[in-house]
């Protein structure tokens, strides 16, 4: 199979994935790019706008390991990687591996759960292994992560801390569908009888092919300081001619987001036909990779100045080719 052939079976995924999940383009591109350069993804919107539903169809678009994991107040970290257990048959301790082994992990409302919990989620995902007992066992690869969080309910919830949330390589805010598309979502669901047979179009060969593909395109030099650029203007907004948005910021972006960022501009170029990034690739990428990762003040949260609009007046201000 070709480069031509893998970026067909690409386009293909949201062919198969319109069956059952009506739009949400946007939040099925930040997806597929997560999965695609091994980066893991945030979800944030409000209840019922098919989050859940998308990860699942995906899952069976790419022929890949899906596991869904409730998060509660209750949930023990074993509840998530695993444990020993005792085999009275054999008289000795045996793994049983938890949900955490799989391509696909939905972890729902993950903000339900105590940090430790969170912390066992979040070592999988940096480390990709797990430790049972003396033994420590590979994720099997492509492993990503999708967690998601509920905006409006507060009650009963551990937000996730910064340095938590900067390990996620994206945060995408998921919003209420158009008219046309909500229509087309309640006559569907409407319809009693309505099945969808979705066939998997991608595999895990496929999917590495094409992560293959994504690390081969080129950016320019130019491009590369350009990225620098945008996560220095978040730490030093001042220096940038940006003195307004100085004083709402508390911290800026963390290398990681420099990452991130590279990563992710070089999966958009190729998402969209070409083996090289354009500056219209990293300004249309920019905002989910760095949304979580400005921390502002107080004086900021009583403005009502929030983190995306910061990264729009920086995308306005900071020139290519500084």
């Amino acid at each position: 199979m070709d480069k031509q052939e893998r970026l067909e079976r690409l386009q293909l995924v949201y062919d198969e994935m319109g069956k059952v999940v009506v739009g949400q383009r946007y939040m099925i591109n930040r997806l597929l790019i997560g999965l695609l350069t091994n980066g893991h993804i945030l979800l944030e919107g409000v209840p019922g706008l098919a989050k859940t539903l998308t990860v699942n169809t995906l899952a069976k678009a790419l022929n890949l390991d899906f596991q869904r994991i409730q998060f509660t107040p209750d949930l023990l970290p074993a509840d998530l990687i695993g444990t020993m257990i005792y085999n009275q048959k054999t008289g000795a301790f045996e793994v049983k591996k938890g949900p955490i082994f799989a391509n696909l992990v939905l972890a729902d409302e993950v903000n339900r759960s105590p940090a430790k919990v969170q912390s066992a989620l979040l070592e999988c995902m940096q480390e990709k292994q797990v430790t049972i007992g003396e033994t420590t066992y590979p994720l099997d690869k492509p492993f990503l992560v999708m967690a998601t969080q509920n905006p409006v309910e507060q009650e009963g919830t551990y937000p996730l801390p910064e340095a938590q949330m900067d390990r996620f390589m994206m945060k995408v805010f998921v919003d209420y569908p158009s008219k046309e598309e909500e229509l087309q979502v309640m006559r569907r669901m409407s319809d009693m009888q309505h099945t969808a047979d979705v066939r998997p179009v991608l595999d895990k060969g496929i999917a590495a092919e094409i992560s293959n593909d994504i690390n081969s395109v080129n950016i320019s030099e130019i491009l590369e300081n350009y990225i620098i650029e945008l996560v220095f203007a978040s730490r030093k907004p001042a220096e940038y001619g940006l003195r307004e948005e100085s004083q709402y910021i508390q911290f800026g972006a963390s290398p990681r987001a420099t990452i991130s960022l590279h990563r992710a501009a070089r999966a958009m170029a190729y998402f969209n036909g070409r083996d090289f990034v354009l500056p219209e690739d990293i300004k249309e990428i920019a905002p989910d990779v760095l949304n979580h990762r400005i921390i502002l003040n107080y004086e900021a949260e009583a403005d009502g100045v929030n983190s995306r609009q910061i990264v729009d007046r920086i995308l306005a201000k900071v020139a290519i080719g500084k």
